[in-house]
């Protein structure tokens, strides 16, 4: 089975790359369900209350898809997801005090050590400015309250983490440029990329720019 995750910052295109490359691929497609966080909305009015609640179920909520990636699935020899379990970490590190890390951290060794790996990262970057703008045009009510401080601290903290993962291939796009929904062009661009990318850590800017 082929595994690819979509991976990126907080209004960077993850799912709309993702159900453009599952139906390329005619590929089993794996959504976060995001808006299926109660605390989500309460989160970001006051993340220091509700860091915790909302980080233990985002966790579960992922382990439990991802569990279910080990069956196989007869209609589908590919899956695409729109997120890797492993940047959970990421937001934790991020928001939880010492001793809620410490708890976290528990939880999440127990429940990823039977999670698999994805045979390819595609991890999407763009400036926060063009994040914020893509946050504003998607209008999701429990987003309108994100502080640009804290999107700017998750892109560095995501760069830092991409750049330095190696348990799959990464290609690492910038998305500034891109319109992989509207453009054929730049989707197939970037696909080509993408089935290219078959170790280490590569770089893409559109238009076949990649080294």
């Amino acid at each position: 089975m082929r595994h690819i995750c979509v991976e990126g910052p907080i209004g960077v295109g993850k799912t709309a790359l993702a159900e453009r490359l599952a139906q390329r691929l005619d590929a089993k497609l794996v959504k976060e369900a995001v808006e299926e966080n109660p605390f989500l909305d309460k989160f970001y009015g006051d993340m220091r209350n509700y860091a915790l609640q909302t980080q233990l179920f985002f966790l579960l909520a992922r382990h439990k898809q991802q569990r279910e990636l080990l069956q196989p699935d007869m209609f589908h020899e590919t899956v695409v997801c729109d997120y890797l379990l492993d940047k959970d970490r990421i937001f934790a590190h991020l928001n939880l005090t010492e001793h809620e890390l410490a708890l976290y951290d528990n939880i999440y060794k127990f429940v990823a050590e039977e999670i698999p790996k994805p045979n390819i990262v595609v991890y999407l970057q763009a400036r926060v400015d063009v994040l914020l703008a893509r946050i504003r045009q998607r209008a999701r009510e429990f987003e309108a309250a994100i502080d640009p401080g804290y999107l700017a601290e998750l892109a560095d903290a995501y760069n830092h983490y991409f750049v330095h993962y190696e348990a799959a291939p990464v290609l690492i796009v910038n998305t500034e440029r891109l319109d992989f929904v509207a453009n054929r062009e730049d989707f197939e661009d970037l696909f080509r990329a993408i089935e290219e990318t078959t170790a280490g850590r590569r770089f893409y800017s559109p238009r076949g720019k990649g080294r």
